[in-house]
């Protein structure tokens, strides 16, 4: 039940497509991913990490950002270059629109 102490910055609702994808890496990491597309975020992609339960907003930039995903999924240099490998494929380009 809403008591009314909340003060709201934003509340909508949005139609959004998921991708679920599994994959285990040459290093024999297992990744369970969820990809949210999303009209926010300016086009960067909603993962979350199923097993872990970490969720991040990535783009392209993000993915050249060194030690991003190191530090956001707790992965080690080598498993972070094979997740970046995946996510290349289909993080596409941000858009910026008002």
């Amino acid at each position: 039940m809403f008591s009314g102490d909340f003060d709201f910055l934003s509340d909508s609702t949005e139609v959004t497509s998921t991708r679920f994808v599994c994959f285990i890496t040459r290093s024999l990491k297992r990744f369970d991913l969820a990809i949210v597309n999303t009209d926010r975020f300016y086009g960067k992609k909603l993962v979350i990490d199923l097993q872990f339960g970490v969720t991040a907003i990535i783009g392209p930039d993000d993915l050249e950002e060194e030690g991003y995903l190191e530090k956001t999924f707790s992965l080690d240099e080598a498993e972070a270059n094979e997740l970046r490998s995946f996510l290349e494929q289909i993080v596409g380009t941000v858009n910026f629109t008002d």
